[in-house]
């Protein structure tokens, strides 16, 4: 009964037999059988379905809410059970941005499964903010604290934010010495919330919000870094993309005496994300731990 429970309750979480059969990898006929089989078990009806929407009965509102208990204290047993064997194992499904992902997570991951050869890493590299519980992640690293209190995070790597051009492009454009000397660059814009059309800036006494615009929009950094090496404008980009290229003189740094900011209250800092648990995934706390030792040591 304990396999059909967690059915149910992803069912649930997620509104849909399809959604849950997807984020499950179970066939959504599986899945109805699943709900089926529960019921009968139980002697009860626990959804009421239509072709439309997904209701919980009363009864079904009573079953959730002690199957969530069930759930999480059988995880917390077998969790404790494999624990004495002093061996981490299990799964771990890691959502990471793409560059950052390519540059600074994926070069790490062979040394941590040398020492631990019996968890199993699933990494996604996408620059969407992904629903850890309705795509069934583990850890998903970002910029920046999220707003939902449901979730938890662990502070990576601190992040310093530069903008950026080639010696080339400095050198067939106006001087850029304020931050509103932007506005007549071109600049090589992250498509995400404002900064399509606003860079932030702070120095000890101002803060500044100043009017960009470019012909290159980009989700990710990386084809950002690509056209400023080719001279083609300039860029905001992390510390830990650009750091090489400036010290073999490939790209310069602008604006030395402003901090850059990806919105009024990030400064881009990099951090771990995960679900609220009791009885958390064990191996989520180990990679973090490896991850915030390895990162602050490059």
């Amino acid at each position: 009964m304990l396999k059909l429970t967690r059915v149910f309750i992803k069912v649930v979480e997620l509104g849909s037999f399809s959604k849950a059969a997807k984020v499950l990898n179970m066939a959504p006929s599986s899945v109805t059988r699943c709900i089926d089989k529960l019921e009968d078990e139980l002697g009860v009806t626990l959804l009421k379905r239509s072709t439309r929407q997904l209701l919980l009965t009363d009864k079904g509102a009573i079953f959730l809410n002690g199957s969530n208990k069930l759930v999480s204290d059988s995880d917390h047993l077998l969790m404790s059970l494999s624990n004495q064997s002093m061996e981490p194992k299990g799964n771990l499904r890691i959502s990471t941005f793409e560059s950052f992902g390519r540059l600074n997570i994926c070069p790490l991951i062979p040394e941590f499964l040398d020492r631990y050869p019996n968890i199993n890493i699933e990494i996604e590299l996408d620059n969407k903010i992904v629903d850890l519980g309705g795509e069934n992640i583990d850890l998903a690293i970002r910029i920046g604290i999220p707003e939902d209190s449901s979730l938890k995070s662990r502070k990576l790597l601190s992040n310093h934010t530069h903008i950026c051009a080639s010696p080339d492009y400095l050198s067939k454009h106006d001087n850029i010495d304020q931050p509103q000397d932007l506005s007549f660059h071109n600049c090589l814009l992250l498509n995400q919330q404002r900064q399509r059309t606003y860079w932030y800036f702070k120095n000890a006494n101002r803060n500044v919000k100043v009017p960009v615009n470019g012909n290159l929009k980009s989700k990710g950094g990386t084809p950002l870094l690509e056209a400023a090496l080719h001279g083609l404008g300039v860029a905001q980009l992390a510390s830990w993309m650009v750091i090489d290229f400036v010290k073999s003189g490939d790209l310069v740094i602008c604006l030395k005496d402003w901090e850059p900011l990806l919105n009024e209250n990030s400064n881009g800092n990099i951090y771990a994300i995960y679900k609220h648990n009791p009885y958390p995934n064990p191996n989520i706390r180990l990679f973090i731990d490896y991850l915030i030792v390895k990162l602050n040591s490059q």
